[in-house]
């Protein structure tokens, strides 16, 4: 039998985590006595310990209070143990049907490291037509098996027997501002380890109505922009190839923030909304771009 974890990295979200449990209990019972539920809470008061507990899910908990998604990435690394594959679920995500089974049927048939599953977006929070226009919440959808050169962690399968010799880990430096999986996954193709996309292991994404804002989606496509250049130099190595990095970025960031606000302006005088959205999206991850290349670290996950 194949030992699953799956994990669930929360911060003070109670409602979600307790919606989302049970449904993760009845994905990992498909493949009982395999697969069990890990929760790793990333709030210093433990919050989610409690939610845990009145949930009636037999689910491990662990308290990872040190701030950042990226050490709480690390420790379900660690708790995950001598698990064959740990798989990857936001708390404010919730699983389509066979979502489990389709990821370790994918993994067992192409002995891939790593599998990567669809975000599908479901907004119930009202949000304005520019919002709409935009399709901002629209990720890719590709064929089952096709490879991947990088991944987040909202819906991810590992195999931990081929991870863990790599030695590679979420990068804490990432913390705060996000990133720390683009980086991850984008060292493990780099290590020669192989992503393949299932395109049937469906989750949806639950959007808030703080993120149907258009001040939102642009700051995430800052951060989006930011992230890969940061992640972009870590992976150059030499001084060299650090200085052509920079200067593929800028340039490519240039281009985009250019080319978007241009398309902007083309939408103003036409009066598309579609045109503004778009422009002012890729626009924002030109700027996050071009920070990024020259240092600047946009910190999106910062606390108060």
């Amino acid at each position: 039998m194949t030992s699953v974890v799956v994990a669930v990295l929360t911060y003070r979200r109670p409602d979600d985590l307790a919606e989302l449990l049970p449904l993760l209990e009845e994905q990992a019972r498909a493949l009982h006595p395999a697969a069990r539920v890990l929760v790793v809470d990333n709030d210093p008061a433990g919050s989610a310990r409690s939610v845990v507990a009145a949930s009636g899910v037999a689910a491990t908990y662990a308290h990872e209070p040190r701030p950042g998604i990226a050490a709480a990435r690390n420790r379900a690394l660690d708790e995950a143990g001598d698990a064959e594959a740990l798989v990857f679920i936001d708390d404010d995500e919730r699983p389509g049907d066979a979502w489990l089974q389709h990821l370790v049927a994918t993994w067992q048939e192409t002995g891939s490291a790593g599998v990567v599953g669809p975000v599908v977006s479901r907004v119930d929070a009202p949000h304005g037509p520019w919002v709409a226009a935009g399709d901002f919440f629209r990720r890719r959808r590709l064929p089952t098996g096709s490879p991947v050169a990088v991944a987040a962690t909202n819906n991810l399968l590992l195999d931990l027997r081929r991870v863990r010799p790599t030695g590679i880990s979420f990068d804490e430096r990432f913390g705060i501002s996000g990133g720390s999986d683009t980086l991850f996954t984008r060292q493990l193709v780099a290590a020669g380890l192989q992503l393949v996309w299932c395109d049937e292991a469906v989750v949806t994404d639950v959007v808030p109505a703080h993120r149907a804002t258009r001040g939102w989606v642009l700051r995430r496509a800052l951060r989006s922009g930011n992230g890969w250049s940061r992640t972009s130099l870590v992976l150059a190595t030499g001084r060299g190839r650090r200085a052509r990095t920079r200067a593929v970025l800028t340039a490519r960031g240039g281009v985009r923030a250019l080319g978007g606000a241009g398309r902007f302006a083309w939408g103003v005088l036409s009066r598309s909304a579609h045109h503004r959205a778009r422009g002012a999206r890729t626009a924002a991850r030109g700027l996050g771009m071009l920070t990024g290349a020259f240092g600047s670290t946009y910190a999106e996950y910062r606390r108060g």
